[in-house]
């Protein structure tokens, strides 16, 4: 056997060909040679197109290793490996066709799958890190990066509902609402749609509070706890809320989920919109 011949491999898919070459140079670690040449096509999407570099193979007696989900492709691609004589490598298929009989269902045959999901994964990614970034009022100066922002006093699930959002793919950051305090300039130059008021019933704050009291060891006197000055946070805020026009939202009775699930809601509607 000559080792020193070049060779060469194709990689063809109707995708990026990532899966393709990935598992095709896997495989060539395991070959002492370095005289094994790869040429890469991706987004074959034609039958003109896979021809040409069927005979393109044939002409170096190439080897093509492929992942279509096109099924008219994929019939091709077997017709022409024996009406060329080129070699063929079905990466994709015998997994298909397996977890196709194991599952006992069909594939949904849609070129670059796996990509966009690996590309939704990165954006949430993206999303959560802004909202941990974001959070309690911090860098400000870039909010209007955010595409959403919710507003609210202490203790009104600002930070949960901002992390579920993102998840959600939202980019979504939180600012405190401090009684007596003018809300930040930064904040005002948003558009008022893609901004949320949290509010929440003063007695259940209280009792929230109280919890997060308790933990810190501090006075029942505290003006944080007390039921007064929480009426204030609470009214204060709603002024505010209701001055630039933002949308409010009572979280009393719901969950983080269905907070943020209201919150999508309202958000999709203005999408659309």
């Amino acid at each position: 056997m000559d080792v020193q011949r070049e060779r060469y491999v194709f990689i063809v898919s109707d995708s990026s060909g990532l899966t393709c070459e990935t598992v095709v140079k896997a495989a060539l670690t395991q070959f002492s040679t370095t005289n094994v040449h790869i040429r890469k096509y991706s987004q074959v999407r034609t039958v003109q197109e896979l021809r040409k570099i069927m005979e393109e193979a044939a002409g170096v007696s190439g080897v093509v290793a492929f992942t279509f989900v096109i099924t008219e492709l994929r019939r091709e691609v077997i017709a022409l490996s024996l009406q060329l004589g080129v070699p063929i490598i079905d990466i994709l298929g015998p997994v298909l066709s397996r977890l196709q009989d194991l599952l006992e269902l069909s594939p949904l045959s849609v070129p670059g799958l796996f990509r966009h999901l690996n590309q939704d994964y990165y954006e949430r990614i993206e999303c959560i890190n802004f909202a941990v970034k974001h959070d309690d009022g911090r860098n400000i100066k870039d909010i209007e990066q955010a595409d959403l922002v919710l507003l609210g006093v202490s203790r009104t699930s600002k930070t949960p509902i901002s992390i579920y959002l993102a998840y959600r793919g939202i980019k979504t950051a939180n600012v405190p609402v401090v009684f007596g305090r003018p809300l930040q300039e930064q904040l005002l130059k948003i558009p008022p749609t893609k901004v949320i008021g949290l509010t929440v019933d003063p007695e259940r704050l209280r009792d929230i509070r109280l919890v997060r009291a308790n933990r810190l060891k501090m006075e029942l006197s505290d003006p944080y706890v007390s039921l007064d000055e929480i009426k204030k946070e609470v009214n204060y805020a709603l002024t505010l809320f209701r001055q630039y026009n933002f949308t409010i939202l009572d979280v009393t009775s719901r969950s983080i989920e269905e907070a943020a699930t209201a919150i999508m809601e309202i958000f999709g509607k203005r999408a659309k919109s």
